[in-house]
Protein backbone atom coordinates (compact mmCIF):
# COMPACT_ATOMS: atom_id res chain seq x y z
CA UNK A 1 0.00 0.00 0.00
CA UNK A 2 1.07 3.74 -0.87
CA UNK A 3 1.22 6.83 1.42
CA UNK A 4 -1.09 8.44 -0.59
CA UNK A 5 -3.34 5.56 0.45
CA UNK A 6 -1.96 6.03 4.45
CA UNK A 7 -2.71 9.92 4.20
CA UNK A 8 -6.11 9.33 2.37
CA UNK A 9 -7.57 7.07 5.72
CA UNK A 10 -6.05 9.72 7.75
CA UNK A 11 -7.85 12.88 6.56
CA UNK A 12 -10.96 10.62 6.84
CA UNK A 13 -10.14 9.88 10.12
CA UNK A 14 -9.77 13.74 11.24
CA UNK A 15 -13.13 14.31 8.96
CA UNK A 16 -14.99 11.04 10.65
CA UNK A 17 -14.10 12.74 14.16
CA UNK A 18 -14.77 16.04 13.40
CA UNK A 19 -18.05 15.23 11.10
CA UNK A 20 -19.51 12.58 13.51
CA UNK A 21 -19.76 10.15 10.77
CA UNK A 22 -19.74 6.35 12.02
CA UNK A 23 -19.92 5.03 8.48
CA UNK A 24 -16.30 6.45 7.63
CA UNK A 25 -15.05 5.16 10.96
CA UNK A 26 -16.52 1.54 10.01
CA UNK A 27 -14.44 2.19 6.80
CA UNK A 28 -11.39 3.24 8.12
CA UNK A 29 -11.03 0.08 10.22
CA UNK A 30 -10.60 -3.72 10.10
CA UNK A 31 -12.94 -6.06 11.69
CA UNK A 32 -10.05 -6.74 14.20
CA UNK A 33 -8.80 -3.75 15.12
CA UNK A 34 -7.43 -2.16 18.16
CA UNK A 35 -7.87 1.53 19.75
CA UNK A 36 -5.84 2.54 22.32
CA UNK A 37 -6.44 5.93 23.41
CA UNK A 38 -4.37 7.29 25.09
CA UNK A 39 -2.05 4.44 25.08
CA UNK A 40 -1.63 3.05 28.58
CA UNK A 41 -5.22 2.33 29.16
CA UNK A 42 -7.03 -1.01 28.29
CA UNK A 43 -7.38 -1.27 24.26
CA UNK A 44 -10.96 -1.60 22.55
CA UNK A 45 -10.59 -4.37 20.48
CA UNK A 46 -12.50 -5.82 17.77
CA UNK A 47 -15.02 -3.34 15.10
CA UNK A 48 -17.99 -3.69 17.48
CA UNK A 49 -15.41 -2.48 20.61
CA UNK A 50 -14.19 0.34 18.36
CA UNK A 51 -17.23 1.37 17.19
CA UNK A 52 -18.44 1.80 21.06
CA UNK A 53 -15.91 4.17 21.93
CA UNK A 54 -16.13 6.07 19.05
CA UNK A 55 -19.86 6.82 19.64
CA UNK A 56 -19.31 7.96 22.34
CA UNK A 57 -16.37 10.07 21.49
CA UNK A 58 -18.33 11.63 18.42
CA UNK A 59 -21.35 12.88 20.74
CA UNK A 60 -18.55 15.15 22.03
CA UNK A 61 -18.66 17.00 19.38
CA UNK A 62 -14.73 16.97 18.94
CA UNK A 63 -12.89 18.97 16.27
CA UNK A 64 -9.93 17.37 14.83
CA UNK A 65 -7.08 19.24 13.23
CA UNK A 66 -3.39 18.04 11.62
CA UNK A 67 -0.80 20.11 13.42
CA UNK A 68 1.92 18.84 10.67
CA UNK A 69 2.71 16.39 8.05
CA UNK A 70 1.48 12.69 7.98
CA UNK A 71 5.02 10.36 8.63
CA UNK A 72 4.54 7.24 6.78
CA UNK A 73 7.24 4.33 7.55
CA UNK A 74 6.52 0.40 6.26
CA UNK A 75 2.66 -0.49 6.91
CA UNK A 76 2.48 2.80 9.36
CA UNK A 77 1.43 5.95 9.53
CA UNK A 78 2.04 8.86 12.19
CA UNK A 79 0.64 12.33 12.69
CA UNK A 80 0.35 15.08 15.02
CA UNK A 81 -2.91 16.94 15.70
CA UNK A 82 -5.18 18.95 18.18
CA UNK A 83 -8.72 17.67 19.37
CA UNK A 84 -10.61 20.42 20.42
CA UNK A 85 -13.69 19.54 23.18
CA UNK A 86 -15.38 22.72 23.90
CA UNK A 87 -12.87 25.15 25.69
CA UNK A 88 -10.24 22.37 25.80
CA UNK A 89 -7.98 21.46 23.60
CA UNK A 90 -5.71 18.58 23.53
CA UNK A 91 -2.53 17.95 20.87
CA UNK A 92 -1.54 13.80 20.16
CA UNK A 93 -0.07 11.73 18.05
CA UNK A 94 -1.67 8.52 16.71
CA UNK A 95 -0.28 5.89 14.91
CA UNK A 96 -1.86 3.65 12.79
CA UNK A 97 -1.23 0.35 11.63
CA UNK A 98 -2.20 -1.28 8.14
CA UNK A 99 -3.23 -4.44 6.87
CA UNK A 100 -2.53 -5.72 3.23
CA UNK A 101 -6.11 -4.21 2.12
CA UNK A 102 -5.12 -1.21 3.69
CA UNK A 103 -7.67 -0.83 6.68
CA UNK A 104 -6.25 0.34 10.36
CA UNK A 105 -5.88 -2.47 12.05
CA UNK A 106 -4.10 -0.86 15.56
CA UNK A 107 -4.46 2.66 16.30
CA UNK A 108 -2.49 4.16 19.53
CA UNK A 109 -2.85 7.71 20.50
CA UNK A 110 -0.06 9.45 22.39
CA UNK A 111 -1.19 11.95 24.63
CA UNK A 112 -1.51 12.82 28.70
CA UNK A 113 -2.62 15.90 30.73
CA UNK A 114 0.74 17.73 30.04
CA UNK A 115 -0.79 17.85 26.38
CA UNK A 116 -4.27 19.76 27.47
CA UNK A 117 -4.56 23.57 27.20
Amino acid sequence: MDTAHKISVVNKYMEAVTTGSMDLIKEIYADNATVEDPVGTPPHEGIEAVCGFYGQVLGMNVKLELMGDVRCAGNSAAFPFSATIGDTRIEVIDIFEFNDEGKVTSMKAYWGPENRS
